[in-house]
């Protein structure tokens, strides 16, 4: 199991009492940001340090439509796994463990770091 499965499953305990037919959803939504926000991330790191290795391999245009196209496949590929039987089967398996509790406000704070880190290194390149 993932840390990504992980953290799905943290979300959606915490909102499975609160909202019961939502929380898959909200679960599903918030794993698909923070896979975007890490993937947005990675791509200003590598900007900013091909930048200052003086190398052009991509233009800026040609990398915010990759970009787009990964988050597109980002959210088709977590609606697939985390709505399905694979969903079912793991959280057979979580029942199984003693899971760890994440803080909920650690959880949402998580993606919002990931988008303030990347806009500081936006800055820089």
């Amino acid at each position: 199991m993932s840390t990504f499965d992980s953290l799905f499953f943290s979300l959606f305990r915490h909102y499975k009492n609160k909202k019961h037919k939502k929380a898959n959803q909200l679960a599903t939504v918030y794993i698909s940001i923070l896979q975007c926000c890490i993937l947005l991330l990675l791509g200003m790191f590598f900007a900013g340090f091909s930048s200052q290795m003086n190398m052009n391999t991509m233009s800026q245009d040609k990398a915010w439509v990759l970009f787009i196209i990964a988050t597109i496949f980002i959210f088709f590929k977590n609606w697939v796994q985390y709505a399905g039987r694979k969903r079912q089967v793991l959280n057979a398996k979580m029942l199984n463990k003693k899971s760890q509790n994440h803080s909920i406000f650690l959880l949402w704070l998580l993606p919002v770091a990931c988008i303030l880190l990347s806009v500081i290194l936006w800055q820089a390149v």
